[in-house]
């Protein structure tokens, strides 16, 4: 049986590409059902996302998949192995990249990386090859001799990311990765996770912005209330549970559901905002057209083709989840 200390996780006979296997997973926090029984295939190389409302059940799902939280029902296989037995040396094989950022603040860019190398048992000549590596990487290289306090909030995900890949995981996990960060400081990060996408690695990633998980995901999931409503890859999702264009129609306060019903037809579905109608149809000017030609003028309109947010407010609610 395998040493839980140890890092050296016993391969089974044929080397499965499935690294996160899931069925019928649950969680339970006391009287509250936080994950209710889901059925989860993450494959070797894929970036695959979890995305939700809160509460949904995506940090709890995380948490197991990150052995730092056992399962209270179902199955779970982590690179072929049960996390409960195997945890420790499951965990030298992960990456994980958390919301908030745990980075020591009192010594510079690269004993951040250096020091946290000794965890996995990686020496002192081979940390320092391999911080100046994940440095470069993430384009903080002349940042090295600088302390993390002096660093903008950009360079601290950026750090975050460098020091959840010293160990060269198989998988990394990342918590809304780009949270608080700027237009600029996300679309660098985004590049540094498709190069590693590129190369192979394994991502897994909670998100809250739809166009990051167009971004990044290969596939992914949609959650609430502890149950996956839709999987797929964006394009998927998009497809399935959209039409090809949204016509949003503006209309004085007050005039947009008597309107709604008038052109509800036109569409395979409305939906009505407080600023504006959202007409789901696959060919949006002619839509429009066909709404002047029943003398309906709104103050203001536009097409758009339809988007990952589309799906996800249609199966998950706009009301807000405290």
């Amino acid at each position: 049986m395998l040493d839980q200390t140890s890092s050296q996780i016993p391969q089974p006979a044929e080397a499965a590409e499935v690294l996160i296997h899931a069925r019928g997973l649950s969680k339970t926090h006391g009287s509250v059902q936080a994950v209710r029984g889901i059925d989860l295939d993450v494959l070797r190389g894929e970036s695959f996302g979890f995305l939700g409302p809160n509460g949904a059940g995506k940090s709890s799902t995380m948490k197991m998949i990150s052995c730092t939280s056992p399962p209270s029902g179902g199955t779970l296989r982590i690179l072929g192995h049960d996390p409960v037995e195997y945890g420790s040396a499951i965990r030298a094989h992960l990456g994980v990249c958390p919301q908030e950022d745990s980075l020591d603040t009192e010594i510079t860019v690269e004993e951040n990386l250096t020091v946290y190398a000794r965890y996995f048992g990686i020496g002192r000549k081979a940390a320092k090859v391999k911080a100046d590596e994940l440095l470069d990487f993430v384009h903080l290289g002349d940042k090295r001799k600088v302390k993390v306090e002096a660093l903008s909030g950009g360079m601290k995900r950026r750090l975050t990311i460098a020091r959840s890949l010293i160990n060269d995981p198989d998988i990394l996990l990342l918590d809304e990765p780009t949270t608080g960060l700027d237009p600029q400081a996300r679309h660098v990060l985004w590049d540094r996770l498709y190069r590693l996408r590129q190369l192979g690695v394994t991502l897994v990633l909670t998100t809250h912005y739809m166009d990051e998980a167009e971004q990044l995901c290969d596939r992914l999931v949609v959650m609430d209330n502890g149950v996956f409503v839709a999987e797929g890859s964006p394009r998927q999702l998009i497809e399935r549970h959209a039409t090809r264009e949204v016509a949003e129609l503006r209309f004085p306060p007050g005039d947009h559901r008597a309107v709604a019903e008038r052109l509800s037809d036109l569409c395979e579905r409305v939906e009505v905002l407080p600023d504006r109608l959202l007409l789901y149809v696959d060919r949006g000017e002619e839509t429009l057209r066909a709404v002047s030609d029943r003398g309906v003028h709104p103050v203001g309109s536009l097409v758009r083709r339809a988007s990952l947010e589309d799906v996800f407010l249609h199966l998950t609610g706009r009301s807000l989840v405290e």
